[in-house]
């Protein structure tokens, strides 16, 4: 596992993801011209209330791979 830290809403948060995960948002945000910060923050306003941020996130990677195949 890996930490990453973000800015959401203001306010410093760590994420611990594996380095896969980490890598495949780092594409993702590549190659969308966007940042980590973004996608986190978006993931993070839709997520449902009792949902894991990190696990919300690995299921973001997962569904956004499957939608771009």
């Amino acid at each position: 596992m890996k930490k990453i830290s973000v800015s959401l809403s203001g306010h410093q948060t760590s994420i611990s993801l594996e380095p896969e995960f980490i890598a495949e948002l780092k594409h993702i945000a590549k190659k969308n011209d966007t940042s980590i910060a973004s996608i986190i923050s978006s993931i993070d306003e839709r997520r449902a209330p009792n949902t894991n941020l990190s696990s919300a996130i690995r299921v973001w990677i997962l569904n956004h791979i499957r939608d771009n195949k």
